[in-house]
């Protein structure tokens, strides 16, 4: 018998779900299957070597695929009543899997329900005669056992999985995960069972978001506002999520959304007082910011009740490029959570609202995803609504939306489960947003609500999607409403009375007109145990001055305690001879390279109480072998054992040093750095790009958050990003971290931008981050062949008795009334202008470096300029091209010439314009490079740029 079931025809690799499946019910229970199913599946637990019954489920399908490799599957006849419970298995199993092309999720039906062979019982030889037949469910849940007839089974099967609710789920590769899932749909088909007073509250809500859009539209006629009307179920399933966490121990939330329905989660949600919106929108509202924002991008925080207890609800503030604040929210929630315990971890949630063309057009998101269960990354899981309305922006022609079916589809890099849900059905949406929250909870993975709604009007309200569209909008202009549909399904029910949900309109625009909010959760004065106290740095003047150094002996037991490793890590030979120079430097053997004065600033901060967190695509080691805060023990045997991190050893109760080695990203991981700084003000938040330019891939987080953010929002964020810059011949690519790019981005004392050229200045300069109290952000050019470069270095004395300097001035005894040439500088070119003066025997040119561009040192420059009364010529000099670099900012800004006298000439040496960054050639590399050295030097033109 064994031997004719082995060669049946259903074995063939094409039904390898179903066995899959099958064997899966077999484990839960073995009289659920066919009797040569469970014959051949007892056996296989018997084979030596076999998995026991609590271990995955691979071996099986492994073993088909065997057979199949061995042309054992030949085709034999089976008993017909095993054939059919065969067949009632696997429609089961297609509907679980293919359900979801049938539903009715659709508001406006406009796609005809696509033929599907597979979610038919003729597929598997059933008729209509076989309906009334008795068959065994398998592991689908029916209330009583698991004996139903077929017209049950097929029923239950689409009632839960084609109904209202559409639920993609079964590429879990953890069977518990999707026991869960069929546990929280099957046993109700997908229908929630809410009492009179939740479906009333889900109608109040209804009834909040369509009101607040509609009182908008006719107030203020013609204003953007990107209006919710036609996906008001988004609110219910805000609501559903802030109570339902709550109630499972959440503590706060995190949101993050771009433009539509902003406005009503701000009012609807968060409780922001309508009169203050209203003001926004008559242009009343007078904010202490630089610049400000529009109200649709604005943010805003409050605490509410919940049945659980308090909530602190966060909103993101958002610019115009929609996706990107998705992993500054994952990077708020993780600095959240790490002042929290291990266990107390899931208390911070964060939400993202996306739009259906977004989620699926901008790459921000795969990236996202990509570190979400990463160290370093992962919040234990993201909350993810989609706001789908089936158009993305108003011209979208749907065949131009996205290659996949669902807009959905990347989130199944990571596995997480889909609910598609009509947002015509709120209760619907409510339901599965619970789920949501406890499979979150539950497992510590992302999940996605994929609420299938409409817009009723443009993309905004200037817009006429008619013109486009005029196929689609013929059905939303004839669809009644989401909240009418609701309403009049409660009265048809006898929840409500025929005039209560006009009377909930008439009661929550009455409180409109009073700026009032008729339903308002937020609670005033509770103070929340995390929150962090940024008073300190709130309108803070801007200063470099700041004491950074650190005496003499708490450097020499630094020093000794990032050396001093274990005997158990044997270290690579050029890494142990690394550490063996580093403990000579901190006895002051040897004087300090830039790696060890750089590792002596984490060290000395975390030991004062400041946390530092340092992320990049090599940031342990270093992509140029410098830094080695992460040593690996080159004997080990498991991947996650004799890893040694110095940093995270200086003392008992020292503050959290956190080293990782990011994905390959740009722009998530920045955004991520950059929310996790806005949280945390105590954090010395460091982003390393691999090369300078690698921080192009970012540049909209630069742009829209961390240059604008505190002009736009007054959010303030300490950020550091710290980007390798030099030419040493190494191609377009690997030379210029595009300092002109941060230059034309500065103003009203936004950030810094830094160019150190020593151990001591990176030392204090990263200090200075930290001790200082102001947090602004911090752009610092680092070096590539200065790491090692044998003038490159400082003395202990340096960094315990010096300061940042942000002008350094002749270091070689040159008579300064000699001098009728001062060279300005900054960053790696120093040392060579330095040596090809030292060889050519110049007396009369001193050379300067400007530490710090911006904000730039008007009275120490000029203090240094004034020690040489017979200079006339002021040389800028540097390796970028003229159009690149930091000159053009510096002439714009005239900041040189505020200190220049009537006698001084302004001439600049650099690289001719280029549309390139370097030169790809190595040869015409040094051609250049020479040639950028000797004009330091040599006959100025006085074409080049006069100051007067």
């Amino acid at each position: 018998m064994m031997r004719q079931f082995m060669g049946n025809s259903y074995l063939f690799g094409s039904n390898a779900p179903f066995i899959e499946e099958l064997y899966e019910s077999y484990l839960d229970n073995p009289a659920s299957v066919p009797e040569q199913w469970r014959d051949y599946f007892d056996a296989l637990q018997n084979m030596p070597g076999a998995v026991t019954r609590d271990v995955a489920h691979a071996p099986v399908i492994a073993s088909f695929a065997q057979m199949a490799k061995q042309n054992k599957l030949a085709t034999s006849a089976v008993g017909i009543a095993d054939k059919r419970q065969i067949g009632v298995l696997q429609m089961i199993n297609a509907y679980r899997f293919l359900g979801n092309r049938w539903a009715q999720i659709d508001p406006l039906k406009r796609q005809e329900r696509p033929q599907i062979a597979e979610l038919e019982p003729s597929f598997y030889g059933f008729t209509e005669a076989d309906l009334s037949q008795q068959f065994n469910t398998g592991s689908f849940h029916f209330p009583n056992g698991q004996q139903a007839t077929l017209r049950e089974i097929l029923e239950s099967a689409r009632e839960t999985y084609c109904g209202t609710v559409a639920t993609e789920y079964m590429y879990l590769s953890d069977i518990g995960q999707k026991r869960w899932i069929q546990s929280k749909l099957e046993p109700n088909r997908s229908r929630p069972n809410f009492s009179v007073e939740q479906r009333k509250r889900i109608l109040e809500r209804m009834t909040a978001a369509e009101t607040l859009e509609k009182y908008l539209h006719t107030r203020y006629v013609g204003q953007k506002r990107f209006s919710l009307e036609g996906g008001e179920s988004a609110i219910v399933a805000m609501d559903t999520i802030i109570n339902h966490a709550g109630t499972a121990g959440v503590q706060e939330i995190v949101i993050g959304m771009a433009h539509r329905g902003r406005l009503n989660v701000l009012v609807n949600t968060l409780g922001k007082q309508p009169a203050m919106l209203f003001s926004e929108f008559e242009g009343k509202h007078a904010a202490d910011l630089s610049a400000g924002d529009v109200k649709y991008h604005m943010g805003f925080s409050s605490d509410v009740s919940t049945p659980g207890g308090p909530v602190h609800l966060t909103l993101a503030f958002n610019p115009s490029h929609l996706e990107i604040v998705n992993p500054v929210v994952e990077g708020s929630v993780y600095a959240r959570q790490q002042r929290r315990s291990e266990a107390e971890k899931l208390c911070a949630l964060p939400v993202l609202i996306h739009g259906d063309a977004a989620v699926a057009g901008q790459g921000v998101n795969q990236e996202m995803l990509n570190f979400s269960q990463t160290r370093g990354f992962g919040t234990g899981g993201t909350i993810h609504i989609v706001i789908n309305n089936q158009i993305g922006f108003t011209t979208s022609d749907p065949r131009d939306l996205r290659s996949s079916i669902y807009c959905t589809d990347v989130f199944k890099m990571v596995e997480a489960p889909i609910f598609h849900v009509n947002g015509d059905d709120p209760e619907a949406v409510a339901l599965v947003c619970q789920i949501a929250v406890e499979f979150r909870q539950t497992f510590k993975k992302d999940v996605v609500v994929d609420i299938i709604c409409y817009r009723k009007l443009g993309h905004n309200e200037q817009d006429e999607p008619m013109v486009t569209q005029p196929l689609m909008y013929k059905k939303v202009n004839a669809h009644p409403g989401s909240r009418k549909l609701y309403a009049d399904r409660l009265v048809g029910l006898g929840v409500c009375s025929p005039d209560e949900p006009d009377q909930m309109i008439t009661e929550y625009r009455a409180a409109l007109d009073r700026g009032e909010l008729l339903y308002n959760p937020v609670l005033s004065g509770y103070t929340r145990k995390f929150a962090q106290d940024w008073s300190p740095f709130l309108k803070k003047e801007y200063t470099d001055e700041c004491d950074t150094s650190v005496p003499q002996a708490e450097l020499r037991r630094l020093a000794q305690r990032l050396t001093d490793v274990p005997s158990s890590i044997t270290l690579h030979s050029r890494v142990a001879k690394i550490i063996e120079d580093r403990k000579a430097m901190g006895e002051g053997k040897l004087p300090l390279d830039w790696g060890m004065g750089e590792n002596l600033a984490y060290a000395s901060l975390v030991a004062e109480g400041f946390g530092v967190r340092l992320s990049g695509q090599d940031a342990g080691r270093g992509t140029f072998f410098h830094r080695h805060a992460v040593l690996h023990d080159q004997n080990r045997e498991v991947w996650d054992e004799g890893i040694y991190v110095p940093a995270q050893h200086i003392q008992e109760n020292q503050a959290p040093f956190t080293v990782i080695d990011s994905v390959l990203s740009e722009n998530a991981v920045l955004a991520f750095e950059y929310g996790f700084a806005t949280a945390e003000p105590n954090h010395l938040v460091v982003w390393e790009g691999q090369f300078g330019d690698f921080a192009n891939g970012a540049q909209v987080v630069i742009d829209q958050f961390i240059s604008s953010g505190e002009a736009k929002w007054g959010r303030l964020s300490g950020i550091t990003m710290l980007l390798p810059h030099g030419y040493e011949g190494q191609g377009p690519e690997h030379s210029s971290a595009r300092l002109e790019r941060y230059m034309q981005l500065c103003a009203e004392n936004n950030w810094q931008v830094c160019v150190p050229s020593t151990p001591s200045q990176i030392f204090h300069l990263l200090r200075r981050q930290m001790v200082r109290k102001l947090r602004k952000p911090l752009i610092v050019m680092t070096p590539k062949s200065l790491l090692r470069h044998k003038d490159a270095v400082s003395t202990l004395d340096e960094l315990s008795d010096g300061r940042f300097r942000t002008v350094i001035g002749e270091v070689d005894p040159l008579d300064p009334k000699a001098v009728t040439r001062v060279v300005l500088c900054s960053g790696k070119i120093y040392y060579e202008l330095v040596a090809e003066r030292r060889a050519k025997g110049i007396q009369n040119t001193a050379i300067v470096r400007i530490e710090q561009l911006y904000p730039f040192p008007n009275e120490a420059f000029a203090e240094e300029l004034g020690k040489y009364p017979n200079a006339q010529e002021v040389v800028w000099c540097q390796e970028e091209p003229r159009n690149q670099g930091a000159w053009y900012w510096i002439v714009s800004r005239q900041h040189l010439a505020r200190s220049l006298g009537k006698s001084h000439h302004l001439y600049l040496v650099s690289r001719p314009a280029s549309a390139s960054p370097a030169v790809g050639y190595y040869a015409k590399h040094q051609v250049q490079q020479k040639a950028v050295i000797e004009g330091a030097f040599g006959e100025l033109n006085q074409d080049v740029a006069p100051s007067r």
